[in-house]
């Protein structure tokens, strides 16, 4: 058996180290957890790995991590592109600077040289530094905001691009051509400086990415003016966010920005949140608290490795409510096409990039710009492929690119969402709504009056373990095969299945091909410009149901949205639970 062989192999072998035998002996007299950890490798999916920490082969440690880098040191030597070395990145999480250390290493170790950052900093940062040092690849080791159990090994490609579907699957084949894990090609850290094979970076390439994301402000004059007055509350979080963020309000002229001092500081254990997520309410807590005793109009909260931001605002009731991944992407979206138009800086071949399952509120306020809206599928990487594309490669002018899940990105510096340079342009842009008497709460309902009251929703069920991920893909595949299209009271005008490429309609059954990458997604567009999306998570043990509904007042889009929820789970729920 697999799992018992695999357990014997590392309990016993010299090459694993004693932390790691001390914490498999542990389990010894567990099968279930043996099998857990050893039932298969960790899988190398299109972004990286991402698990939780521990011993074993379905474990991020540092034996995953060595053997994760010799197939991309592999990899790269069969481009020819070794010369050109790789860029390591880390964040605050467990394990963190020693995983990259040991990339660090085995890169070293195959005579291709790692630039490795001298402390955290942030994953849009690494995709900076890949193009800015001519690198052949990129590494950051995070989880991005998951719980703390867990971290992850994400690559870049040499365009500083989360890695593609295709070079991801040539990495995944070398990775799975190493048949002994002991056999992993490693040097000193002491020997790889010696030989040039391992440089330390740091403040040289700060300087340039802070340079280059401050020539994006949209209005400086405008946040110079009001940023000596205005005062933000922010928290990192725990994470890279600290010092970057903090560095580039204040070098567009915020003055008062009040960090969250219990959250400032690297912990492994984000011991004051339950989970370092800025999608959630429970992250800004202290923030709120600090933001009341300070009369504090603007929140802003970056996770760990500082690809997302959230942000919380005040009402007019003078509450503080969170703003939505959507909300807050689309007041960017006005705002930096606004500010363009304004200064005769509008492109005609501008382009605007959206995730699918993204608002729809983007396509009217595109629509009202005469702007080209590009739709890919979830995962900033597809946002970043589409710069390559039509910028880069192409003729068009990219202008700004957002997905719901709190991630933003202007500017073609990076090819990843960039939590700094969004945090730049939130507080600009409420800079921009205080010069016109406006709370940014207030801009939001200016926008959803001009343009459509327009809601998002989103329903994750986490199905742990192997037996969680059998009943995910039963689901998707009891939904594929029996056509479903009726939930409740919503039956479905046409259905997108991503995975077959074909867009077909209910009632004639007219088929059209999609040109987007296969994916397990399935799209239900509806009536009365309603939507829902159902798709299993790329990195998590998550499926994940998103849904979209317009209306002509905020009371009937809760409404209409609450409804079409609770028609969807009626069909969804019990198939999980089969």
């Amino acid at each position: 058996m697999r799992s018992s062989a695999l357990y014997k192999f590392w309990v016993e072998n010299d090459y694993f180290d004693a932390e790691t035998k001390k914490e498999l002996l542990s389990i010894k007299d567990n099968p279930k957890e043996i099998e857990e950890r050893f039932y298969k490798d960790l899988e190398f999916g299109t972004g990286g790995l991402r698990g939780i920490i521990g011993a074993g082969t379905n474990r991020i440690n540092i034996y995953t991590v060595r053997k994760a880098s010799q197939g991309l040191a592999d990899y790269i030597k069969s481009l020819g592109l070794q010369d050109r070395g790789i860029a390591i990145a880390y964040d605050s999480r467990y394990k963190s600077p020693e995983f990259a250390l040991e990339a660090a290493k085995v890169f070293a170790g195959n005579g291709i040289k790692a630039f490795l950052f001298d402390e955290l900093r942030p994953t849009p940062e690494l995709s900076f530094t890949v193009r800015h040092l001519n690198a052949a690849a990129g590494v950051v080791i995070t989880a991005s905001h998951n719980p703390k159990e867990y971290n992850g090994y994400k690559v870049y490609g040499e365009d500083g691009g989360q890695l593609p579907v295709e070079a991801s699957n040539k990495v995944i084949s070398y990775i799975n051509k190493i048949e002994d894990i002991t056999q992993v090609k490693v040097m000193e850290k002491d020997e790889a400086i010696e030989k040039g094979l391992l440089r330390i970076i740091g403040k040289e390439i700060d300087d340039e990415y802070i340079s280059k994301l401050k020539t994006l402000s949209a209005n400086p004059e405008l946040a110079a003016e009001i940023g000596k007055t205005f005062k933000i509350v922010y928290t990192p979080l725990h994470g890279a966010g600290n010092k970057p963020v903090r560095r580039i309000l204040d070098e567009i002229g915020f003055k008062n920005v009040l960090v969250v001092k219990e959250q400032e500081l690297p912990d492994s254990e984000f011991s004051t949140v339950k989970s370092p997520n800025p999608e959630e309410r429970e992250a800004f807590e202290l923030a709120i608290e600090l933001a009341k005793k300070e009369n504090v109009d603007l929140i802003i909260g970056t996770d760990p490795d500082c690809d997302r931001v959230g942000i919380v605002v005040r009402n007019k009731e003078g509450e503080y409510v969170p703003l939505t991944g959507n909300q807050t992407g689309c007041l960017l979206l006005e705002y930096i096409l606004s500010q363009k138009k304004q200064r005769g800086e509008l492109p005609e071949n501008g382009f605007v990039v959206k995730t699918i399952v993204t608002t729809e509120l983007a396509r009217a306020i595109t629509d009202a710009y005469n702007v080209e809206l590009v739709e890919v599928l979830t995962g900033f990487k597809f946002i970043g492929e589409k710069i390559k594309q039509l910028d880069e490669f192409g003729d068009k002018k990219y202008l700004f690119g957002f997905e719901e899940s709190y991630g933003y990105l202007a500017g073609t510096f990076a090819r990843d969402k960039d939590a700094v340079v969004a945090s730049m342009l939130i507080a600009e842009m409420a800079a921009y709504y205080k010069s016109r008497g406006l709370t940014l709460y207030e801009g939001l309902m200016e926008l959803l009056e001009k343009y459509g009251y327009t809601l998002e929703g989103i329903t994750s069920f986490t199905l742990k373990g192997k037996d969680g991920v059998e009943k995910i893909k039963s689901a998707m595949k009891n939904l594929r095969e029996n056509r479903v299209v009726k939930f409740g009271e919503y039956e479905a005008v046409a259905v997108r299945d991503y995975l077959t490429s074909e867009r077909y309609e209910v009632a004639t059954g007219a088929k059209e091909k999609l040109t987007l990458v296969e994916s397990d997604v399935l799209y239900y567009e509806l009536k009365d410009k309603a939507w829902f999306c159902i798709r299993p998570s790329g990195t998590e043990p998550k499926i994940k149901i998103y849904y979209g509904v317009t209306e002509k007042s905020m009371d009937a889009a809760k409404e209409k949205l609450k409804h079409l929820q609770d028609n969807v789970l009626s069909v969804i729920e019990p198939l999980l639970k089969d």
